[in-house]
């Protein structure tokens, strides 16, 4: 269950629960969340990558109404994963998630009908000045800066990818706050892979095809995030495939992002695939030292506490991933500090984030190979934490989990767990049978839109494992020449 440590917090999630109604709380908060309040933020704690993303995204402005009408106060949000939370849910309850985020467009619908027009979009809150500049992520930062500056006159279009939390959406965002602001005149769309897609389909069950193509084909600047979305959606793929053309020979910028690189996503179309890697395509890689260093002082300056700097060290040492395992663990300390009324040593910060350190995994982490394995199948890392057993669900989750053991130090039951709340055994047979077809030279088989796949388990597993190697930031040179935020 989620945790009701005080008054405070067991109100705030009865208020969220009444404005989300009673299923979408049943499916997204409860046995998933955890909140904790201290001064000046409220921080929700979730299972895994899916789970924070979604909730993130759908119900971020419900959770700071909420937590502004119970505080008197606006406190900022911030979401962290918590991995000992996956014990909590409920067997069936991926497979709820997973079903509630397919059927999603009946929900845009609902919205559809009751506000009238397009659904509102997130908002952008990323801009340049507050990301941190790194070697991970240099070339990436100067590509999105110049874009801004001068759309569609170098990198176009510009393709951004790289694991989970390392900075992708804030880039994106950042880029169409500062392109607004420098040109006025600009008419620019913001939108993720999963709400172009469930507009695409509203608007073919409602007959609005031609406003839907007129609002995305006659813009200055189209952005997309999360474009593996569109793996495994033949129409949606066309349709953007349309989209693209429309754009980009009208001299206008295009600019996208993803978990993997355009030739990594499962089931994606040869045209878009070479659309896609005929401009600048760029890794963000895992933030070293430095520019982990760097972001947590940002961040401790932000929050107004003042971080030694030892614990900056400890924290920065501990957690090498991504900037969002870096800023739970901060977030945690400073929790703790202002709930025990201690200061913030480093004595303090080994002890309160000694399960968490437990299961960081240097550089390669699970959700990392979850992500990857996912999308090369045409699936979402949320559907390898389903009960379900299709053919190609059950080799992505085998391939994720084979992975997981040997690049890892996570044991059998540890990878269970985080899977879904799986049987260790299911993680031991899913290994040693990847292990035994990949010493006979096995193929892999899996369903496609197209029908049946077939490739040598061998260069699955290779393709695979040259994402999570942490391969050197790779720019092609370009060629000549939710909802929805627009501006």
């Amino acid at each position: 269950m989620s945790v009701c440590a005080t008054d405070t917090v067991c109100l705030l999630e009865s208020r969220i629960a009444e404005k989300v109604g009673p299923q979408r709380f049943k499916v997204w908060f409860k046995n998933a969340t955890r909140f904790t309040l201290t001064d000046g933020f409220l921080k929700v704690d979730v299972p895994n990558q899916f789970v924070g993303s979604w909730i993130e995204k759908h119900f971020s402005e419900t959770i700071e109404a909420a937590t502004e009408e119970v505080t008197g106060r606006r406190l900022a949000v911030s979401f962290a994963i918590d991995p000992s939370l996956a014990r909590t849910l409920r067997k069936k309850q991926p497979d709820s998630q997973v079903d509630f985020a397919a059927n999603n467009p009946e929900r845009l619908a609902r919205i559809h009908r009751r506000r009238g027009g397009p659904p509102p979009g997130p908002p952008l809150r990323g801009r340049f000045e507050d990301f941190v500049v790194g070697d991970s992520n240099r070339l990436a930062y100067h590509a999105a800066r110049t874009v801004a500056e001068q759309p569609a006159r170098q990198y176009n279009p510009l393709f951004l990818h790289g694991g989970c939390g390392v900075g992708k959406t804030h880039l994106l965002q950042a880029i169409c706050n500062d392109a607004k602001e420098r040109h006025a005149e600009l008419n620019w769309v913001y939108v993720s892979g999963e709400d172009f897609t469930n507009q695409f389909v509203y608007a073919i069950k409602t007959g609005e095809l031609d406003a839907f193509r007129h609002r995305y084909r006659c813009v200055d600047l189209l952005v997309v995030d999360d474009i593996h979305f569109f793996a495994n959606k033949r129409a949606t793929q066309d349709e953007f495939l349309h989209t693209f053309n429309a754009i980009d020979g009208a001299g206008k910028q295009l600019v996208m992002a993803s978990d993997a690189p355009p030739m990594m996503i499962g089931h994606l179309s040869e045209s878009l695939v070479n659309r896609f890697v005929s401009g600048m395509v760029v890794q963000i890689q895992a933030p070293d030292l430095e520019t982990r260093t760097a972001f947590l002082r940002k961040r401790a300056a932000a929050l107004k506490m003042d971080v030694p700097e030892p614990v900056i060290q400890h924290v920065a040492e501990a957690f090498q991933a991504n900037i969002r395992e870096l800023e739970g663990a901060l977030l945690k300390l400073v929790a703790m500090a202002r709930l025990t009324n201690q200061s913030l040593t480093l004595s303090l910060a080994e002890r309160g984030l000694r399960d968490l350190v437990q299961h960081a995994v240097p550089v390669v982490r699970l959700s990392d190979i979850e992500s990857i394995s996912a999308i090369f199948f045409g699936l979402t890392p949320a559907d390898l934490h389903t009960s379900r057993k299709t053919r190609t669900i059950a080799l992505s989750r085998g391939v994720a989990m084979y992975l997981a053991r040997k690049h890892t130090d996570m044991s059998f039951p540890e990878i269970a767990r985080h899977m879904g709340n799986k049987n260790h055994t299911t993680v031991i047979l899913a290994a040693r049978r990847i292990n035994k077809m990949l010493n006979e030279d096995g193929t892999a088989q899996w369903m496609t839109p197209a029908g049946e796949k077939e490739m040598p388990i061998r260069t699955v597993v290779a393709q695979l494992e040259s994402q999570l190697g942490g391969a050197k930031t790779a720019g092609h040179a370009p060629a000549p020449s939710p909802a929805i935020a627009t501006g």
